[in-house]
């Protein structure tokens, strides 16, 4: 019976010292803040009811619990998402998260019939469906319909906002400034004037922001000639390694550095530049972004700008849990951390 639980049957079930338990029950003595909460929640738990904060902890859990019986998030995508996109780790503390308050995730792939007719995926439930996380979603209208549905909405990365109508949902993006202003900085220090951008900026937000992060750095440095070598168009990607090696042989000069969109797009280049017969990094130095799977063990290793998928995972479960408990809260925009990987493209031994 939940009035018969002592301090003892507390202590038992957590294995610790009788002692231990009475002060965090008691808020007396001196406790780990994160033994304390324990201790409380066990109490709370198996019904001890004799200090009046307790029942906190019995509501909250409560609370926790997915509202209306909806369990299950959707995950949508325009694309598959495999072990090298940045999401594969990021996903997966997602889940963990998730698991933990009870619910589940789906993911579900967007057709390009469906992207074009603005139609959600065949088998989406609406009715059971508790919050949408979004990655690769990078249509203006087919965005603005997700955010129509009336359900908690997570964009990880977005379409290019600019001179759009800002979305309503809120936006996880991965730092895309600090570090590739960090690279060209360094790189200018190295003595390397020539720097070019490769991506197409109209791709998504991220490409964008990294692009104006690049324009920003050769600005302030006195780098601007090279602006105007910059291959920033290029939608379809099945062939952006012919385009790129269009675009470089007309070049009046050869760039030393080639700062690229992602890694995928590094790898393009890579090819581009094999064709042409330039070695990296002898002729030309070469810098992706996302740190994938294939930037360590590609020849040469690929100097990247690593993302931090656990950190993305954990603060994309935040984001989106608050919305499904707070709906009217205001939009929200977080970026989390990245860091510059040097390696063997830019002339660097990895530490």
């Amino acid at each position: 019976m939940a009035g018969k639980v002592t301090i003892q049957d507390i202590a038992n079930e957590l294995q610790l010292s009788r002692n231990t338990v009475s002060k965090a029950i008691n808020n007396t003595g001196t406790l780990a803040d994160a033994t304390r909460e324990r201790i409380l929640r066990k109490a709370a738990e198996m019904g001890y009811k004799q200090v009046a904060y307790l029942p906190l902890f019995q509501e909250e859990n409560k609370e926790s619990q997915p509202a209306g019986g909806k369990r299950e998030i959707a995950v949508l995508t325009t694309r598959f998402l495999s072990n090298s996109h940045f999401s594969s780790m990021m996903l997966d503390r997602f889940q963990s998260e998730i698991h933990h308050l009870h619910y589940c995730m789906t993911i579900y792939r967007i057709s390009p019939a469906e992207l074009k007719a603005c139609t959600l995926p065949a088998s989406f439930d609406k009715e059971r469906t508790a919050g949408i996380i979004c990655f690769e979603v990078f249509d203006h209208e087919y965005a603005q319909i997700l955010c129509s549905q009336g359900i908690p909405l997570l964009f990880v990365d977005t379409p290019v906002q600019d001179l759009h109508p800002q979305l309503k949902a809120d936006r996880l993006y991965m730092d895309n400034r600090v570090e590739i202003q960090n690279f060209v900085r360094l790189m200018a220090r190295r003595g390397k004037k020539r720097m070019i951008y490769v991506g197409d900026i109209q791709h998504c937000q991220s490409f964008y922001e990294r692009y104006m992060a690049y324009k920003e750095a050769m600005e302030w440095l006195g780098l601007e000639e090279s602006l105007r070598y910059c291959v920033l168009e290029g939608e379809v990607y099945s062939n952006y390694s012919q385009l790129v090696q269009d675009r470089l042989q007309g070049f009046d000069w050869r760039p030393e550095v080639i700062l690229c969109a992602n890694d995928f797009v590094a790898m393009d280049v890579m090819r581009a530049l094999q064709a042409l017969g330039y070695s990296v990094p002898d002729d030309v130095w070469l810098c992706g972004f996302d740190d994938s799977q294939e930037a360590s063990i590609m020849t040469p290793r690929l100097t990247s700008i690593h993302i931090h998928g656990q950190i993305m995972g954990f603060t994309a479960a935040d984001l989106l849990m608050t919305r499904i408990k707070e709906p009217s809260l205001n939009y929200r925009t977080v970026y989390t951390e990245t860091n510059l990987v040097l390696r063997e493209s830019t002339g660097d031994r990895e530490e």
